[in-house]
């Protein structure tokens, strides 16, 4: 069940909100966690019981490290944190690597003359690599002395299942929401304000991204070895607008669910094709998964504490682990690379501002977006092969257009391709999920109506009316 399906709108989340409101507070959360726990038994069924080991495991690891920390035994503190991520990264490792190492041993084993390792392909449960990560920062944050352990095991199921953000982020770290789970507010106004976040990411998704979607498909099924300029920077410059709009409108929606149930979550994205440089993309861009990745593992590393040359080690480590984190696969493996070594350089050079007062920022912004386009070629192609030979149709001249490209291009999908390419080049201080919610007076009064009068039953039909299409961040 996807957000932007008609099982989703017009059924589950009318039923789930109505509950919701209907309930005394005492069960909500009650309700909540029912609720998430039956969204995501239908899509995965019995592959339930991985998110729930995650949560009994974790709300038992809480209760060890609380007990050390009071007791002054860090010793039990450091079990439970290592249980925790043990279980946790285990089961990551397990459901989402094991069929690519296996491959890769297998593949060695045939180049070497030995046998083959006998292997039934295990199904990746969606959302795992969001859920564990959200899981076990409740240990760590309990370690740091930044939150207290949650006393009613229901209310840290809710934590970890809650279905607004279950699948694809963003990913609420424990400090940033505990309190949250007994207290916090709902009103009419709340409900109004999360509604139209929600209505502008589903037009985001459901308006742009789906409708960009045929033309980089199509790009990317083609033979690259053979294919024109024209076409690849077509698939290309498609598939940045479609992955942006998919993913930045399903974290839109999420935040959009959380405030209609009084819950604030953390934003994921501003605007991070207006990025004047790697550093500052990687700022602007799935900003809980950076935010996660800097707090539990390159600070204990080290971080920029330890002189230059370590703190370059650390960042081109950390995404390293970004790029697998994304998916088992070497492309994913050297997407993560590719950007650690960009990152590197530009603190080797000094050249890594941010925010809007940069120099030549144009020009930055220009690089920085070929850089970012470059990276995408890579995570996007099924192989480092096909990714090579569609960066070199990229940049050299002949070659054929499939015509497959030429016919996904049809108005709809033009129209979507130039609203995304229009909105590049706004200000980088203009979000619109920001204005749509936040943005006060005559102006932003009109801003909503239209989003909630115009764009949101434009995108309703558009789901009525469309297959079934993934959010592209289901599958991590």
């Amino acid at each position: 069940m996807v957000f932007s399906s008609v099982t989703f709108l017009f059924f589950f989340l009318p039923i789930s909100l109505g509950g919701y409101y209907l309930l005394r507070p005492r069960w909500r959360n009650a309700w909540l966690l029912v609720s998430s726990l039956f969204f995501y038994i239908w899509g995965m069924g019995a592959l339930v019981l991985i998110l729930i080991t995650s949560v009994i495991v974790d709300y038992m690891m809480g209760w060890v490290v609380e007990s050390g920390m009071i007791s002054g035994n860090r010793n039990r503190v450091r079990l439970g944190v290592t249980g925790s991520v043990l279980v946790n990264l285990s089961l990551l490792s397990y459901f989402k690597y094991a069929n690519f190492f296996v491959d890769q041993l297998n593949t060695l084993a045939e180049h070497f003359g030995f046998g083959q390792i006998a292997w039934t392909s295990i199904i990746l449960p969606i959302g795992i690599s969001f859920y564990t990560f959200q899981s076990m920062s409740y240990t760590i944050d309990l370690s740091r002395g930044r939150a207290e352990r949650v006393r009613n095991p229901l209310d840290f199921g809710v934590y970890v299942t809650m279905y607004p953000q279950l699948v694809a982020g963003p990913i609420v770290r424990f400090h940033e929401i505990s309190a949250q789970l007994t207290n916090r507010y709902v009103s009419l106004d709340r409900f109004a304000l999360g509604a139209t976040r929600f209505a502008h990411g589903l037009a985001k998704k459901v308006l742009i991204a789906d409708s960009v979607a045929p033309i980089a498909n199509a790009a990317f099924a083609a033979d690259a070895s053979i294919m024109s300029p024209g076409a690849a920077w077509l698939g290309i410059i498609a598939f940045t607008i479609q992955i942006y709009f998919d993913f930045s409108g399903y974290s839109d929606m999420a935040i959009g669910l959380g405030t209609m149930m009084g819950f604030d979550f953390p934003e994921n994205f501003r605007r991070p094709y207006s990025a004047v440089s790697m550093t500052d993309f990687w700022r602007r861009w799935h900003m809980t998964l950076s935010n996660w990745f800097r707090d539990y593992l390159y600070v204990p590393l080290g971080g920029s504490r330890l002189g230059k040359r370590r703190t370059m080690v650390n960042l081109w480590i950390v995404f390293l682990l970004v790029g697998l984190w994304h998916g088992a696969a070497w492309t994913f493996i050297l997407w993560g690379a590719y950007n650690g070594l960009i990152l590197v350089i530009e603190r080797a050079t000094g050249q890594r501002p941010v925010g809007e007062g940069a120099s030549w920022a144009p020009l930055r912004r220009a690089g920085v977006l070929l850089a970012v386009m470059l990276g995408w070629v890579l995570f996007r192609s099924p192989t480092v092969g096909v990714a090579l030979d569609y960066v070199g149709a990229m940049f050299t001249a002949g070659g054929l257009t499939p015509e497959t490209v030429t016919s996904a291009l049809d108005t709809k999908a033009a129209l979507a391709l130039a609203i995304g390419i229009a909105s590049v080049f706004i200000p980088g201080t203009v979000v619109g999920g920001f204005i749509v919610t936040r943005w006060r007076g005559i102006n932003g009064t009109v801003v909503r109506f239209a989003e909630m009068a115009v764009v949101f039953p434009l995108a309703l039909i558009a789901v009525a009316n469309s297959s079934f299409s993934p959010f592209l961040y289901y599958q991590f």
